[in-house]
């Protein structure tokens, strides 16, 4: 098995500032543990272009692209969103982390690698078309999604969100898309506060109560999960894969473990095997306790590369 691992050190640039907890430490923590394993060499290792402007644009309204735009250069912080920062380097790592998660559709549909992980900041996955939100400027694994159905013609992309945070975001952009199935598991009530079960028929949400653990996301998955994606038969895996459902963490109240992000991702290779030939495509949403984080991440990759 194949794995590439795209980043780019624009990427660890974008600072929303001292204090908050989608800190420019994240992606340290990640590559230092990777670099102390075996793992490291077994990747293929690629630098994250930036993203054309068009494939932005084929997800995010024009005015929203150009309010962002229009802000840069940049000399001080600005906010833009109660969450949502941006910083001097911000709109060059935004370019950077919807570019990785394209660069990767491309790797994989040229099948010179079969699966790959986007270690990315900032995170997408609650970037609305038309709005930042939640740490979120612009939405890396909807950018990704539309340029596979844009540039190769495929008819059925497979979206899994398993961060603790509902994926708002991918869900403004694809709900009622018959192109697109968005299966997700997120602590409920949490931020943002969504996640109903009538906002799109190929929208297959499983809030989770707090406390929740393994058991809880094991019956969601075989529940509403397994049905609705054999009916579905992706051409292609795309993964919100945020770590902050880890018991360590301290923006929720969710218990899985380190090992638990081993067998989800074991889960969703046997479905991208089953479906697609392998073609899975993971992307760094959230995780801010930073110990659990790398652990968390490299139970992942691990899987993916194994």
């Amino acid at each position: 098995m194949t794995t590439a691992f795209i980043s780019h050190p624009d990427c660890a640039l974008h600072n929303p500032g001292l204090g908050h907890p989608e800190s420019m430490a994240r992606l340290r923590v990640i590559r230092e543990r990777l670099e102390s394993s075996d793992l490291w060499a077994r990747l293929v290792h690629a630098e994250a272009p930036q993203v054309p402007w068009s494939a932005v644009n084929a997800v995010h309204t024009p005015a929203y692209v150009e309010s962002i735009k229009s802000r840069f250069p940049l000399k001080r912080n600005v906010d833009i969103d109660g969450d949502t920062t941006l910083s001097e380097f911000s709109l060059d790592a935004a370019r950077r982390a919807a570019g990785a998660c394209v660069h990767a559709v491309d790797l994989v549909m040229a099948h010179a690698v079969n699966n790959a992980f986007c270690a990315v900041r900032p995170p997408g996955h609650h970037a609305c078309v038309d709005r930042a939100m939640g740490f979120c400027v612009f939405n890396n694994v909807a950018i990704a999604a539309q340029h596979a159905i844009d540039a190769y013609r495929l008819e059925r992309v497979l979206i899994v969100d398993f961060d603790v945070h509902h994926g708002n975001g991918t869900e403004n952009a694809f709900a009622n898309n018959p192109k697109v199935l968005m299966c997700s598991t997120f602590q409920s009530p949490l931020y943002p506060f969504s996640g109903g079960l009538d906002e799109g028929r190929n929208m297959i949400n499983c809030p989770i109560p707090p406390g929740g653990g393994r058991e809880e996301i094991k019956q969601a998955i075989q529940t509403h999960w397994v049905d609705a994606i054999d009916r579905f038969k992706p051409q292609l895996v795309l993964v919100s894969a945020g770590f902050d459902a880890h018991e360590s963490d301290p923006l929720a109240d969710m218990r899985l473990t380190t090992e638990d992000y081993g067998w989800i991702t074991h889960f969703l290779k046997r479905v991208a095997e089953e479906y697609c030939d392998g073609r899975l495509i993971s992307t760094l949403e959230g995780g801010y306790e930073l110990e659990a984080l790398a652990d968390s991440v490299h139970a992942h990759v691990e899987a993916l590369a194994s």
